[in-house]
Parts: structure tokens; C-alpha cells; sequence
């Protein structure tokens, strides 16, 4: 058995986990694509080979022409767009212009100032 996503129009609508053969019988076999609940950030985290740079779910995005899956880019902490971060293919992912702190505290980020805000630790996470 492996996961497969419907895919229209380059986003990800829904997804099963089948054998090949039976999408194969589909009419619109086309449109589904496997992806791997393994890969992340273009790593097969078992240490297998990543397929297609995230394992896809609903509303993910699909670049037919490099062949992996991609995330929309983050909202901030106001829920604005975070247009000032950019996608690297070298890991799948969307990267802030600047670097996440590494003091130990939570942040998220803020678009209007471009800076990360320092937040409360959430409660289930030891301090």
C-alpha cells in the first residue's frame, strides 16, 4: 500500500492510501500522484529515499515540471502573508529572511516589521 493525492490544477484536493493497481483502474488515474508519508523537507526520515519534498496533503501545492510537493507560504503572526520569505528547493521549504532565534524562547513571525516575536511557552512544553 502506498499514499497517493488527487491532484487539479497543481493542488493537492484529496488523498488515499491504495495499491497501484487500483489506481490504475481509475479513470482519472492521471491525477493521482504517490507521495511519501516519510518525506519531509526533501529527507526520508526513516533514511529511505525522499519522494517528491513533502508528503503532500490537502491544499499543498504540486511543481509538475521539478516533480515535488510544496507547503503555500506561511502567514504571520497578524495572519498576513509572509511575502518576505523565500522557497528553497534545496529543502522544500519556505525560510524567513532572517534567522529563527536560538535562545530557547518562542517566537513567530511578525511581516509588518520583518522580525520574530517573542511569545509565551505554550503550556505543554517543558520549560
Amino acid at each position: 500500500m502506498a499514499h497517493y493525492v488527487k491532484v487539479i490544477d497543481n493542488v493537492v484536493q484529496e488523498g488515499i492510501v491504495a495499491e497501484q493497481d487500483f489506481i490504475d483502474k481509475l479513470p482519472d488515474k492521471d491525477k493521482w500522484i504517490q507521495t511519501s508519508y516519510n518525506t519531509h523537507n526533501g529527507v526520508h526520515i526513516l533514511g529511505g529515499t525522499p519522494l517528491r519534498g513533502n508528503y503532500a496533503g490537502i491544499g499543498m501545492h504540486y511543481n509538475p515540471e521539478k516533480d515535488y510537493f510544496y507547503h503555500d507560504k506561511p502567514l504571520d503572526i497578524d495572519g498576513a502573508v509572509c511575502t518576505s520569505w523565500v522557497f528553497k528547493e534545496e529543502d522544500f521549504a519556505w525560510h524567513a529572511p532572517t534567522t529563527y532565534p536560538t535562545d530557547g524562547k518562542f517566537y513567530k513571525w511578525r511581516e509588518s516589521d520583518r522580525s520574530w516575536v517573542e511569545q509565551p511557552t505554550p503550556p505543554n512544553i517543558p520549560k
